[in-house]
This record gives structure tokens, C-alpha cells and sequence, in this order.
């Protein structure tokens, strides 16, 4: 089954906790102190990969952690960066948040995008050491990761997109004219979720999509057209076909072009080829009297047959010429995707101290549940010991 929807849950890795150690070797007996700083935390990142046609890999599993960074050691031996989990989505996947606001478009090959970064580490003791303080008994905890719940969406990338009502050829006529294998069957909506087919000519490939039947009142959310209506926001040449055999062609047409202009995103300005299908079954092809500037090119022909197959097939090159190339970017590392909407800033006013007896607070919390909940990240136990603002607490 075709899955162009999933939410998921991710969750970036812990930093790991700095070290609280002294040098102790020997004729050293009373050393300062050593302790290295934590690891990062491991990021979720989003890869596009072009070898990927849908979201069916997130079908069974929805949460996804990166793993915490290595604790500091003595000896100055910093913790290793934890490692980082890379979910590949196909080309065109967008990514929303929980109130469905769009966060960014992956329409590029492996453009890659940082869902949730990791926690930094915490400094070792070493940092905190003055001429004053000299045998500092504390050392930073690591920083919790970002977490989210998002919503990832495909929207096709294709070249020619073919649409029409229900049974009028497109599966069949894709069939014919790429190497994509739809099921075919005569009867109405035999197609339930979009399929793709590369057209091959001697010089290059073009993608062409099938779209399920639509039906008056699609772009409502009637039938089956309102959620694979998305598919074609991308398509660079809708192509319109029309069953030539079940009457008037204008009034199929016209009947899809509302669809396509009440859903709007820019569809009814879209170029549009039309293809009337299923001459077999008449003596000669009957009028299209459609003036419309949108439509570029009228084709008569029998997806059964092959009767005009080859015509339509090398046009759809001429219409769809190869796409612009997008400029080189040597900035390896930054992701090409749109940020429609900054993300606010979640960043603690303060840190957890571990020491030697517990835990200290260092700056001042917003409220005690924010402390709180800081204190369980770091790890801390009912009961432990907590110094804030130089008074000894107890964990509760």
C-alpha cells in the first residue's frame, strides 16, 4: 500500500556528563583537577533519497532516538559524540509540526535536515578550577536533547501527471508508455493510490505519476481526490484523459478543471495536455472544441491498441524539457530546504552542576517544575542532594 502520511516522534541524544577527577600519580600527590567534558548528543536528521517512492518505512515504528554522548573521563579525555539517527524519506517529503504549520521541504536528493539536535556535553571540572578554587568538586551535567512530534508528507515529484474521472485509461495508458505495472480492469477506481513510471527516450528520463479517479467534489475531500489531489502540486504538465467513447470530452474536461481550480495551489494554471482515449472502440476520433491557452496540446489515441502511442510519447519530452539544473552548492553540510517558520528558543537560563555530595543549580530556574524536571533529566534520585542558590535541598 502506497503511504504518502506519517507522524513521528523523535528524540536527540543526551550530552554526557563532564568529569569530576583530580590528577593523582605518583610523586603527584595532590594534583588539580583533570576532569574532561562530555560528549554531544546525537542529532535525528532527515535524509531525502531519490530511491525512495513513499513513507511506507514508517509504517510500524514512530519513535526514534539518537544515542547520548560519552561521559568525560580524567585525564582531560573528552566523551565521545553520541550517534545519530538518519531517517531517509523520499524526494518531495515535507515536514510539519503539531499544529500543522510547515517547518521545510525536502524537494532535493540528499538534501539532509536536523529534526532534533543533541544535548551538549558538560564541562569537566577542570573548567571551574581559579586561582581561588582551586579543587573544584563539581562538574556540568550533560544537556537533555531536543524532542518533537512532526508529521512528514510526500507530495509526488513528476514530470506529466495524469488525471481524469474514474475509468477513462490512465492506468493503462501508463502502463503502455513507461515501465510502471498499475493494475488494470474495467471497472471504476481499479487505481487506489498513485503510481509512478519513468518514460525513457535515447536522450533522458521523464517521471510521469497515475492519480486516482476524481470524482465531483474532490478538492471537498469527496472520494478519493482530496488527499491524492496534493500529488500534483508538483507536476510540471497535467495531462487530462478523457474517455472518448463515454461522450461529450468538453464536459470531462470542464468537470476535472473545476476540481483542479477549486483546490487551487496554483493547479488551474498549470500547462495541460489532453488525451482522448479508447478510439478502439469508435470509428474516428470526435471533436475537442476547447479554446482554453492552457491547453498545449490535444492527442487521440488508444491505450489498447498502441494507436498514437508513439506521437504522445515523444511530445511528452517536448513538453516537459529537462529542468534547470540547481546551482552547486560547496557549503557540504548545509541543508537546501525552506524554514518557514523559526523555531523559539527553548534554551535554559541555567545548569546542573554534579558534585561530589549531589547536585548544585548554577543561575537562577524560571519555576520549581522546570527545575524540576531539569534535575530528573540530569539524573538526579529522590532524595539527592541539591545546593540552590547556596541552600542545601532534598530531592523529593
Amino acid at each position: 500500500m502506497f503511504h504518502d502520511r506519517a507522524r513521528i516522534e523523535v528524540q536527540a541524544g543526551r550530552g554526557g556528563d563532564g568529569a569530576l577527577s583530580f590528577r593523582r600519580e605518583k610523586y603527584v600527590p595532590k594534583g588539580g583537577p583533570d576532569g574532561g567534558d562530555g560528549g554531544p548528543g546525537g542529532d535525528v536528521v532527515l535524509v531525502a533519497d531519490a530511491d525512495l517512492r513513499d513513507l511506507s518505512s514508517f509504517r510500524r515504528r514512530h519513535y526514534f532516538k539518537a544515542g547520548s554522548g560519552g561521559a568525560g573521563g580524567g585525564s582531560g579525555r573528552h566523551g565521545a559524540s553520541g550517534a545519530d539517527a538518519e531517517l531517509r524519506v523520499p524526494v518531495g517529503t515535507q515536514v510539519l509540526d503539531e499544529d500543522e504549520q510547515l517547518l521545510a521541504d525536502l524537494a532535493t536528493p540528499d538534501v539532509r535536515l536536523v529534526l532534533a539536535r543533541g544535548g551538549g556535553g558538560g564541562r569537566g571540572n577542570r573548567h571551574f578550577a581559579t586561582p581561588t578554587r582551586q579543587a573544584p568538586r563539581f562538574a556540568e551535567t550533560g544537556l537533555p536533547g531536543e524532542q518533537a512530534v512532526l508529521e512528514l508528507r510526500l507530495k509526488l515529484l513528476a514530470d506529466a501527471a495524469l488525471v481524469g474521472l474514474p475509468n477513462a485509461g490512465k492506468s493503462s495508458l501508463l502502463r503502455r508508455i513507461s515501465n510502471a505495472t498499475p493494475k488494470v480492469a474495467e471497472y471504476p477506481f481499479t487505481t487506489l493510490q498513485p503510481v509512478l513510471g519513468t518514460v525513457d527516450s535515447d536522450e533522458r528520463q521523464l517521471v510521469a505519476a497515475d492519480v486516482p479517479g476524481l470524482i465531483e467534489g474532490a478538492s471537498k475531500g469527496v472520494g478519493l481526490g482530496h488527499e491524492f489531489l496534493a500529488h500534483l502540486e508538483r507536476a510540471r504538465l497535467l495531462v487530462h484523459v478523457i474517455d472518448a467513447s463515454a461522450g461529450d470530452p468538453a464536459e470531462a474536461f470542464a468537470a476535472i478543471d473545476h476540481e483542479l481550480e477549486e483546490y487551487g495551489a496554483g493547479l488551474a494554471e498549470r500547462p495541460q495536455a489532453v488525451v482522448l482515449n479508447k478510439l478502439d472502440l469508435l470509428d474516428e476520433a470526435p471533436p475537442f472544441e476547447v479554446d482554453d491557452p492552457r491547453i498545449v496540446r490535444v492527442f487521440a489515441l488508444s491505450a489498447v491498441t498502441g494507436e498514437g502511442l508513439d506521437p504522445f510519447r515523444r511530445a511528452l519530452f517536448e513538453l516537459c524539457p529537462p529542468a534547470d539544473a540547481p546551482a552547486h552548492d560547496e557549503r557540504q553540510g548545509l541543508a537546501e530546504f525552506l524554514v518557514y517558520r523559526p523555531q523559539p528558543d527553548t534554551g535554559r537560563r541555567f545548569r546542573i552542576l554534579r558534585t561530589d555530595r549531589g547536585y548544585r543549580v548554577a543561575g537562577k530556574p524560571g519555576s520549581e517544575e522546570e527545575l524540576e524536571q531539569a534535575l530528573r533529566d540530569a539524573g538526579a534520585k529522590s532524595g539527592d542532594e541539591v545546593e540552590v542558590e547556596g541552600e542545601a535541598l532534598e530531592l523529593q
